[in-house]
């Protein structure tokens, strides 16, 4: 796993500019560094050795002198596309993909892309046109950032990178927070700084004569096929089905173990992914952490399991102090604020595998593809609302939203609307009323379902609601808070995460699967778990998700951690984009038991500790 940075122009502190770029993101590559300075380009790359530990550094440039690139990520298929190159007569100089990475592109171009197998961001110069042209992978696994600052295109792994440029103008993009607000996460492609911008998975950019293009060379689509009939013929499409699961996630586990000459390692929570994930890597230890709070800790469990595998499980109890602590250094790690408490547990949990290994798999994306949250069977409770027309649906979720809190409330408000207006993913923070009364610039409001409402367009009339809640969620809340935090939280630890779920050839199964066969009324991921199960019992296939919960529903609510929040919402940083007065009464009804705010302070939170980092 390495990180790069570039920027055109030919200035006469070229090499200054790019060592501090560089030294920026150290900590994506503390085995080397490299860079290229050529015409009007200027590469600079941090290296965490994994293959070819000798010969694989970048930047690498063709035989001939024409092609140069950076390249981030693995390549999975990479032996495969070597030997079908040399078929065609090209040489290679060292065993890397990056160099495989390169010749694809000297042979294809743009349409080398769609035979990869593999998570990456690459930057690729060619001499002989003055092109650039930039990729990111077909997920979003691996980061790609952007803007064009003094008429000149600055790109890299991470925005920190760009702060030492001279060009590069430091300042906050109102939009993107108002939409962090709602999604917990920044979901526009113009991130939080304004300027810099998100180049989106399955996504290729060529910069030509001062120009961008930017193009989608891959869709992430769902079949939407259907079952017919009940009994024998469904049994059978199932076992075919789970047979199918089974195979394609054991040669991705094995593909994603075995590229590495260098130790790799699984992350281990007690639900079914990484337990899965640990159940057939073939290594010999597992990471988990866990809190000194009851009901917060599965390190218990992740210990029994791995004893169970014979694997030997590190694990770490995260102090509440620790964890307050390193709020601040997380948020700067994030690049743009993320609000997801899980990220803490991922950061530390990252810290003790780097004890101990240089790469490790993690469980990201079963839950995306497979159907695997609990609100993907919202669907379905809400079906018998629909036995009334429309118009009475709408009268009775009107009704309800000026009624105060009673059980069941928020069902008749849900069953009033239709998918598109409620569902904007996992997290919903701040509804559009409650933005509007606690940010002060309301100029750059957007209301979230005009945010989420292209995605929506663009799906297949055929889809069910199911269907489109995934299709959603790969696009924007798995790239926008799963993959950001799971990159940015090993990499801040000089660690490589994989990611087996993640792969094409596991979503071409996927995406076959039968509604019925993802979700049902009694279990989510149901084809997943019957796959998982022939490689663990029964009480680990069929386990809760937790995914090392995190306790901050009981912090805030503590003297030591409401006055250092508190302190936070009246600062001077904070009345900038916030009415105090509003974001206090959040705190103190949460305080005092009035309602659980929780997640909505902690979402203003992150936002004021991030902005502490980059601006104050």
């Amino acid at each position: 796993m390495c990180g790069f940075i570039g920027f055109t122009g030919n200035r006469e502190d070229r090499r200054d500019v790019a060592e501090a770029m560089s030294a920026k993101i150290w900590h994506r590559g503390p085995d080397g560094e490299g860079y290229f300075f050529e015409d009007n380009i200027n590469f600079g790359f941090r290296r965490l050795s994994f293959l070819d530990l000798t010969h694989g550094s970048q930047p690498m440039t063709t035989h001939c002198g024409r092609y140069t690139i950076v390249f981030n990520g693995e390549i999975y298929n990479y032996r495969i596309l070597r030997t079908q190159l040399e078929e065609k007569g090209r040489t290679f100089a060292t065993k890397s993909d990056t160099e495989v990475l390169l010749q694809m592109y000297a042979e294809y171009g743009q349409e080398m892309l769609t035979q990869l197998r593999g998570m990456f961001a690459f930057v690729v110069y060619d001499k002989e046109s003055g092109d650039i042209f930039a990729a990111r992978d077909f997920f979003g696994i691996k980061p790609f950032y952007y803007g064009i600052f003094g008429g000149e295109l600055l790109f890299g792994s991470e925005i920190k990178a760009f702060l030492p440029h001279p060009d590069f103008e430091k300042e906050i993009n109102p939009a993107a927070l108002a939409g962090y607000l709602a999604f917990q996460y920044s979901p526009l492609e113009e991130t939080m700084f304004k300027g810099v911008y998100k180049l989106q998975p399955a996504h290729f950019m060529q910069f030509s004569g001062g120009k961008l293009h930017i193009e989608r060379y891959w869709q992430a689509e769902f079949e939407g096929r259907k079952i017919e009939g009940r009994g024998k013929n469904a049994e059978v499409a199932l076992s075919s089905a789970v047979e199918e699961i089974d195979a394609v996630l054991g040669e991705s586990i094995n593909m994603h173990y075995s590229m590495s000459d260098v130790p790799i390692g699984t992350f281990l929570s007690s639900g079914v992914d990484s337990s899965l994930l640990a159940a057939r890597f073939g290594g010999e230890k597992s990471f988990t952490v866990g809190f000194d709070y009851d009901g917060y800790n599965e390190i218990e469990y992740a210990a029994e399991l791995s004893a169970d595998l014979g694997l030997t499980n590190h694990n770490r109890l995260i102090t509440t102090a620790e964890y307050w602590d390193s709020l601040g250094k997380i948020q700067y790690h994030m690049d743009e604020p993320l609000a997801d408490p899980a990220a803490v547990a991922l950061y530390f949990v990252s810290e003790t595998a780097a004890q101990h290994v240089k790469g490790v798999l993690s469980g990201e994306g079963a839950d995306e593809l497979f159907g695997g949250y609990n609100i993907y069977q919202e669907p379905r409770s809400l079906r018998p609302m629909k036995i009334f027309p429309k118009f009475v649906r709408r009268g009775l979720g009107a009704v309800a939203s000026k009624l105060p809190v009673f059980k069941g409330r928020n069902f008749f408000i849900r069953a009033s609307q239709s998918l598109e207006e409620r569902y904007i993913g996992n997290a919903k923070m701040f509804t559009e009323k409650e933005r509007e009364t606690i940010l002060k610039d309301k100029t750059h409001f957007v209301p979230s379902h005009q945010i989420t409402a292209p995605y929506f367009t663009k799906m297949p009339k055929k889809y069910d609601d199911v269907t489109k809640m995934q299709q959603l969620d790969i696009q924007m809340w798995m790239v926008g808070d799963i993959l950001l935090k799971a990159d940015k939280m090993t990499m801040a630890h000089c660690l490589e995460g994989r990611v087996p779920y993640l792969d094409k050839e596991v979503f071409n199964v996927a995406a076959k699967l039968p509604t019925k066969f993802r979700v049902t009324k009694k279990a989510t991921k149901y084809a997943f778990r019957l796959a998982a199960a022939k490689h663990l019992d029964e009480k680990w296939a069929k386990k809760r998700k937790l995914g090392f919960p995190v306790p901050i529903r009981l912090w805030l609510k503590e003297a030591i951690y409401y006055a250092r929040v508190k302190s936070a919402f009246e600062s001077d940083a904070s009345a900038q984009f916030f009415n105090t007065e509003a974001i206090v009464t959040l705190l103190d009804a949460h305080k005092l038991g009035k309602a659980d705010n929780s997640r909505k302070i902690w979402t203003i939170y992150m936002f004021l500790l991030w902005y502490d980092e980059f601006f104050a």
